[in-house]
């Protein structure tokens, strides 16, 4: 059993001020898998007194300094590479061959993303008689979740270090043992003191302080948007930059010229991979409604060939959802999807067939869906998927925007007409016939999805402040 009790703040792991102990529940045994602490508002102050103090120097550290301080902070990653992906699989239940080439890969590949945008990068632009200088911006609380955690929390250290700040990471206390691993990387790798820090704890107590601490600069949060309009409000009193990534309810429209047997099934492993707990997953599948019984057989027999169970099983598709909280959820609203008359075709209430611990979910499909159920406008984060029919190609592109979200999109069909589609829906990343993303380009939502973008060069700007200096141009270096 983990026992990861000790707070990481200004280059040393410290006791708590006050002892609150936690329980991490490994999700697919509902085992005891480890033991924290949670933080407390003297906690946040110590954390963000370090960042604080350790800014003045950073801050004006050479981009060619970071470069090399990220460089040795990829191949420390890459030494405890394993061990971080095997955290992934007993904090959150991510099937362990899912964890290594999917959850881990995005450390190394958010770090390598960042060190190839900084190596070009320019702090200075010039025009006409004024120098405009982007400078960092200062204290940033990072605040990230459990579902994708090695993911959210490099996609925002990394982008954090590149443009000179300090930080105070709250990880999720619910899957914190790969943050602690990646603080003793950061240690190893000789991020200075005061630069990066660490407290435990829950959104309430820490999440709270940061968001409202004088002191912090900058909030990057990603988490449900109910918790990021919570952030947003707490952080406005002290006028801070708050940039957020939301919930999804991600449509994915299959025209009537795509390979439907293709398109189909992708979308289906889409949908469930990462037990459907992806904030980008394609929840929404809208079908023309000539075709929707093809869809829904096809989306079917994809969906019982997936495996649940054992996430240390190199068979295993899908895993458990992360908690008893969350499996319960799930619960709710299918029986709410049943109780609204929606059309179940697989799937279900209860856990899949041969399990009896865990928090598993069965792969379910609702077909004939109207866009109004409310399975198909909350975000269910977890293995459910609704089919809905469309008559033409408006009527596609109004359910598709018909949400309060705009994260992601998914468009199957020829060419030509899947870019026309993807033109009028209101989304931040729309990919067509199955492509998939890179770590180079930006991410983000529209609308409750969240503002500010995320990954490379792109996820830069929101930790700079642009100074604008006017005469005597080219005087200052």
């Amino acid at each position: 059993m983990r026992h990861y009790k000790h707070f990481y703040i200004n280059g040393q792991w410290v006791e708590p001020n006050k002892p609150d102990e936690l329980e991490v529940i490994n999700p697919s045994n509902e085992s005891i898998a480890g033991i924290i602490s949670l933080g407390s508002t003297v906690d946040v102050d110590d954390a963000v007194m370090a960042a604080k103090s350790a800014f003045s120097k950073f801050s004006v550290s050479q981009p060619k300094e970071r470069l090399e301080l990220l460089e040795n902070i990829l191949a420390e990653f890459m030494c405890r590479y394993d061990e971080i992906a095997n955290a992934i699989t007993e904090e959150m239940g991510s099937p362990n061959l899912f964890a290594f080439q999917e959850q881990a890969a995005c450390g190394n590949g958010h770090l390598e993303a960042t060190i190839a945008a900084l190596a070009n990068f320019k702090f200075l632009e010039k025009k006409e008689n004024a120098q405009i200088y982007k400078e960092p911006i200062g204290v940033c609380a990072l605040i990230t979740p459990w579902n994708w955690p090695i993911n959210q929390i490099v996609c925002k250290v990394a982008p954090a270090l590149a443009m000179g700040c300090t930080m105070v990471l709250k990880p999720s206390e619910i899957a914190p043992f790969s943050a602690y691993l990646f603080a003793e990387v950061l240690h190893k790798a000789g991020v200075p003191a005061g630069v990066f820090n660490l407290v435990n704890g829950d959104g309430a107590t820490v999440g709270t302080a940061l968001a409202a601490h004088a002191d912090v600069d900058m909030v990057s949060f990603t988490g449900s948007t109910r918790a990021g309009i919570e952030v947003a409000q707490t952080a406005a009193i002290t006028v801070k930059r708050v940039t957020q990534e939301l919930g999804g309810k991600s449509p994915n429209i299959i025209l009537d010229d795509a390979d439907l047997e293709t398109a189909i099934s992708t979308g289906v492993q889409s949908c469930f991979s990462n037990s459907g707990q992806s904030c980008d997953a394609p929840t929404r599948l809208l079908i023309p409604e000539s075709l929707h019984d093809k869809a829904r057989d096809i989306a079917v027999a994809t969906a019982k060939k997936l495996v649940v169970g054992d996430p240390s099983q190199p068979t295993t598709d899908l895993g458990p959802v992360v908690s008893q909280q969350h499996f319960e959820k799930i619960q709710r609203l299918i029986q709410i999807g049943i109780a609204e008359g929606c059309e179940l075709a697989c799937g279900g209430l209860g856990l899949p067939e041969g399990l009896k611990q865990g928090y598993f979910v069965r792969p379910t499909i609702f077909c004939n869906v109207k866009n109004e159920a409310s399975i198909a406008r909350e975000e269910i984060f977890g293995p459910v998927l609704v089919i809905i029919p469309y008559q033409d190609e408006q009527d596609a592109i109004r359910i598709a925007n018909e949400t309060p979200y705009g994260l992601c999109a998914y468009v199957s069909g020829s060419p030509n007409r899947a870019r026309l589609i993807a033109s009028h829906v209101r989304a931040g990343s729309v990919y067509l016939n199955g492509e998939e993303g890179s770590f180079d380009v930006p991410f983000g939502g529209f609308k409750q999805s969240g503002n500010g973008r995320e990954f490379a060069e792109y996820g830069f700007e929101d930790y700079l402040e642009l100074k604008t200096i006017i005469g005597a141009a080219g005087q200052i270096k």
